[in-house]
């Protein structure tokens, strides 16, 4: 562990009460940022979307389960993936907890994903989750919501995604995606059509409505352990990815 300065407990409470005014206004920011969440116009759905899930074919409005409120986590797990993506995963640990309280608070939650449904169910029996996953296979869901690329568009440079367009091609190169890739039995190009991130909706006299979306870092907020090493001695303390998958640590 690096030094690090030391001092009294009369030093530390100093240091610790002039913080606590920055946690304080951080809260707040947080709280009015949360506001101008909710104000965004609410836009009608009108394409229909067909769902494959544990208790049959569904639509957008299914996926609510009898609540007002949906949460959609887009998941990275393209059909030519043979395993979900790390860092998907290591987020999604943290779903299954969260999914009782959540319907008890008129607010449905899945995570939805490209890949064909007998690979997701695989996968998360391996895993262990008990959330709900409905496959968006052959449906545009993930492309409408700028969440899968079609070849076309990453060999045109003109990727749409964190609403913006970028040209990703030569990412192909980066030993992180290279690693990523491998890691989901997929070349880089394959692995990067799909991306992260998270939508809202709402069901309101028979009409869905798409309220929030957020990809990349703007996901950062669901990721339990950052929230935790954020707190740690040492944050995040990192120089790149570390987290494995949570099968795939060495045992102590």
């Amino acid at each position: 562990m690096a030094n690090h300065k030391t001092g009294t407990r009369e030093e530390w409470l100093e240091a610790r009460l002039a913080l606590l005014e920055s946690e304080k206004e951080l809260t707040r920011r947080s709280d009015e940022v949360a506001r101008l969440r909710q104000q965004l116009p609410w836009v009608p759905v009108e394409k229909e979307y067909s769902f494959e899930t544990d208790e049959g074919t569904a639509s957008l409005a299914d996926l609510f389960k009898g609540r007002s409120q949906l949460l959609v986590y887009h998941f990275m797990f393209g059909p030519d993936y043979t395993a979900g993506c790390p860092s998907c995963s290591a987020i999604a640990d943290g779903f299954s907890g969260s999914v009782v309280h959540l319907a008890n608070h008129d607010v449905a939650f899945t995570a939805v994903s490209r890949a064909p449904l007998e690979k997701l169910q695989a996968y998360k029996q391996r895993m262990g989750w008990s959330f709900p996953w409905a496959s968006s296979f052959n449906g545009d869901f993930n492309c409408d919501f700028d969440v899968s690329h079609t070849q076309q568009e990453w060999q045109s440079g003109a990727v749409n995604y964190n609403f913006g367009t970028a040209d990703y091609r030569p990412a192909e190169q980066s030993p992180v995606l290279i690693e990523f890739a491998s890691s989901v039995g997929t070349d880089a190009a394959t692995y990067r059509k799909e991306g992260p991130g998270i939508s809202a909706f709402a069901l309101q006299d028979g009409v869905v409505f798409h309220t929030y979306s957020a990809y990349a870092r703007g996901v950062d907020g669901i990721w339990g352990m950052y929230a935790w090493l954020d707190r740690a001695p040492l944050g995040r303390n990192e120089t790149g990815p570390w987290w494995r998958r949570h099968d795939e640590y060495d045992e102590d």
